[in-house]
C-alpha cells in the first residue's frame, strides 16, 4: 500500500495545479475589475510539494505583459482568498505570477519559417 501512496501524491499535485488553474481563471475573468489587465490566458500552474507556493504562467493576447503581470502580483492576494474559498486542500498556496513567452516565441518562429520558404521561390526539377 505504500507504493500506492507515492504514486498517488504526484497525482495528486497535478490535479491540484489543474483545480488552481481553471479556479484563477474563472476569478481573473470574473471578479478583477483591473482596466490593466487585459484578455490573460493561464498557461500553467506549478505548485511546490509543500503547497506553499504556485507559480502561475500566462500569456496576454491584449495588453501589456509588463503592465498585466504587475497587476496580477497585486491581485495575488486577492486571488488567493477567492482560492481559499474554492479549494479544499489544508494550504493554499501563494501565487507568483510568471509572463510565459511560449506563445510570442512560436509565433516569430511561424513568422521565420514563412519568411525562409517564401524566400526559396517555387522549386525547379
Amino acid at each position: 500500500m505504500a507504493t500506492k501512496r507515492k504514486s498517488a501524491a504526484p497525482n495528486r499535485s497535478f490535479k491540484v495545479s489543474d483545480q488552481i488553474q481553471r479556479d484563477l481563471s474563472e476569478l481573473i475573468a470574473r471578479e478583477l475589475k483591473d482596466p490593466r489587465i487585459g484578455m490573460v490566458t493561464l498557461q500553467g500552474v506549478e505548485v511546490t510539494p509543500d503547497y506553499a507556493h504556485a507559480k502561475v504562467f500566462f500569456s496576454v493576447l491584449i495588453g501589456d505583459p509588463e503592465v498585466t503581470l504587475s497587476a496580477l502580483n497585486q491581485a495575488a492576494g486577492f486571488l488567493r482568498n477567492g482560492l481559499f474559498k474554492r479549494l479544499h486542500i489544508h494550504t493554499v498556496p501563494t501565487l507568483h505570477f510568471v509572463y510565459d513567452r511560449t506563445t510570442e516565441q512560436a509565433s516569430d518562429m511561424n513568422a521565420l519559417i514563412a519568411k525562409a520558404v517564401a524566400s526559396r521561390g517555387p522549386e525547379q526539377d
